[in-house]
């Protein structure tokens, strides 16, 4: 019987592993290899570090298919980059085989290790069989004829199948033979495009591994960042499957051990930063926003993290260098704020969010008058009064949340459909559009932002307006409640003593009982701190920088131990302001919608007053 010689098409960790470990059982392995890596593999100077013990590889290298014969037995190893997927292929499926009878792609199979879901779509263009797989490999590479690969008594974990998807072919079943024979836990599964999408939910934190430190800040950005792949995943109609409950591998056996001097250092994006090379993560967060724009929706967290990441790339950012500020400012981009010009871009665009005004202030009762004399083209106004709130009653406050039936009727009228991306805006700087904000995503919208510096910022950036009333066709967005976690009374006053943080986004003069323009009395809930939203604005009423922002909070105590934070105000509107800066400056908080109002309108409720919290 002949025994297979894998041609593996790239040396970087996957494709040396792969080939020592084919190779220490005896299935010939071919390398190939660029630069100083194909210098130093056919000098024999390729070391491989194990958890017990270094050796030196011996195999056959070449730079091309214009140095190798290939035969009707080899299988060919796609081990590069995803990026470089499409250049490898498109070489390799030409190259001939057996003399010339054939060319590869006709009769050769092809097996894929890419994260993403590219490499596979890629390799069915030109080869006939494909097999596509998910692989589980902690191997690095660093500096060039150095592998550490510290996988054991498993060295990696192989899920296989045919793609498209469909029953094991007879190619996937035999390489499936020979990587379990070289030390790989393997699996062949009929429906691989589940198994890859559930490693792309784990691959699109590769990029917030190879940009930030580890830390709170990271780890509630990996959590947005896998949220919105999720939901786009699901939304494509992708299936996506349980590694831990629906393998069949023994996952107990692959354990990573520390190899003494090569320690690994971060995920596959984080070596490709500290290597100075392109990044694989327009394939891997880059396909989520490819997927959601296919979708005519948006998955800013995702392409945000793979915009920064390019940039890290072409400005040689060492790895894990950038401070959580830079995060920080990323996540404000996506999930809070845009700018006008930004804005004005997405108008113009094939998708472009609907945009709702929300002119509303303390004693101004003419708000839609306001819109109706000049707003931004297509706006819709919203009367936070009657759309933003129910009915006030002295339980539940000035403006208690509203029903969600009656909101989803409101957001319809105002012309909201599933998928869209939302943009809120005002004139006092988004002090009442963060309720809209706010609202919304407690409703289940996920792509809502607040038009950083509002009306005055769009008209200082030329944006034209419109006068008039814009009456959109119907929506048929579907909101249900919660969402969101909200606090009530008792919550509220216990979050102090539990290690949290309780801010007050008043005036501090009503902060201090000095006056009580609208509640029934004055001062503050016991252990609250004063911290005015106002504040979190410049002179421009833009919001302050992230520096500056997070400054600020840290002050107040929040991100201290990592406690909870909640926020109120008089009715629970310019909370969600401040809310909306402790976002964009990278910490969650937790609104207490009745507030002031009906914390004031309880007589069992105790008041503070002065300066300090008790």
């Amino acid at each position: 019987m002949t025994v297979p010689r894998y041609v593996i098409i790239g040396a970087g960790a996957a494709g040396v592993t792969l080939a020592a470990e084919l190779s220490r059982v005896g299935r010939p392995a071919v390398l190939v290899a660029r630069g100083r890596q194909l210098e130093l593999a056919r000098a024999g100077k390729l070391r491989y570090f194990r958890p017990d013990g270094a050796r030196t590889l011996d195999l056959p290298a070449v730079g091309g298919p214009a140095e190798i014969a290939l035969e009707a037995d080899d299988v060919l190893v796609l081990a590069t980059k995803t990026q470089q997927a499409e250049e490898a292929l498109a070489e390799w499926a030409r190259a001939p085989v057996a003399g010339g009878r054939w060319r590869a792609g006709e009769v050769l199979p092809v097996l894929t290790v890419q994260n993403g879901l590219e490499a596979e779509r890629a390799a069915l263009r030109r080869f006939s069989t494909v097999v596509g797989s998910v692989l589980w490999v902690p191997s690095t590479y660093v500096a060039d004829g150095e592998i550490a690969s510290p996988g054991a008594p498993v060295v990696g974990v192989f899920w296989l199948g045919s793609h498209p998807d469909g029953p094991a072919s007879d190619a996937a079943r035999a390489i499936a033979a020979d990587l379990a024979a070289a030390g790989f836990e393997t699996q062949l599964v009929a429906d691989l495009s589940r198994w890859k999408a559930a490693k792309l939910l784990a691959s699109v934190t590769f990029a917030l591994d190879a940009l930030y430190p580890a830390g709170p800040e990271r780890d509630r950005a990996a959590a947005l960042v896998v949220a919105e792949a999720r939901a786009v995943l699901t939304a494509a109609g992708f299936g996506i499957a349980d590694l831990a409950t629906e393998s069949t591998a023994r996952l107990d056996d692959f354990v990573i051990h520390p190899v003494e001097g090569r320690e690994r250092p971060g995920s596959s994006t984080w070596q490709s930063l500290a290597r100075a090379r392109d990044a694989e993560t327009d394939f891997l967060n880059g396909e989520i926003a490819l997927l959601a724009r296919q979708l005519g929706r948006r998955a800013p967290v995702n392409a945000g993290l793979a915009a920064r990441v390019q940039r890290a790339v072409a400005e040689r950012t060492a790895p894990g260098s950038l401070p959580v500020d830079d995060l920080a400012e990323v996540l404000a981009a996506a999930t809070v704020l845009v700018d006008p010009r930004t804005l004005r871009a997405e108008l113009a665009g094939s998708r472009p969010p609907a945009l709702l005004d929300v002119r509303w202030a303390l004693g101004d009762p003419d708000g839609e008058k306001h819109y109706l004399d000049g707003h931004l083209p297509g706006a819709v106004y919203v009367d936070l009064e009657t759309e933003l709130a129910a009915p006030a009653s002295a339980a539940q406050g000035r403006h208690p949340l509203p029903e969600p039936a009656d909101l989803q009727r409101a957001a319809r009228r105002w012309g909201l459909r599933t998928g869209q991306p939302v943009v809120v805006y005002d004139a006092v700087g988004g002090l009442s559009a963060a309720r809209a904000w706010w609202l919304l995503r407690w409703a289940g919208v996920g792509d809502v932002r607040i038009l950083d510096g509002g009306l005055a910022a769009w008209n200082a950036a030329g944006g034209p307006l419109a006068t008039g009333a814009h009456r959109p066709d119907e929506g048929d967005i579907e909101l249900s409640a919660g969402q969101l976690p909200v606090l009530d009374a008792d919550s509220a006053a216990a979050l102090p003593g539990a290690g949290g943080v309780l801010l007050d986004a008043r005036a501090a003069e009503r902060y201090r009982g000095e006056v009580e323009p609208v509640d029934p009395r004055a001062g503050h809930i016991p252990g609250a701190r004063s911290l005015p939203t106002a504040e979190n604005l410049g002179p421009d009423g833009r919001f302050l920088p992230v520096e500056r922002l997070r400054a600020r909070f840290a002050a107040a105590g929040v991100g201290a131990g990592g406690g909870p934070v909640g926020v109120y105000c008089g009715s629970g509107v310019t909370a969600a302001h401040e809310i909306a800066a402790l976002a964009a400056a990278g910490f969650d908080a937790t609104l207490f919608p009745g507030s002031w109002s009906a914390w004031s309108a309880d007589p069992a409720r105790p008041a503070a007053t002065g300066p300090e919290p008790s």
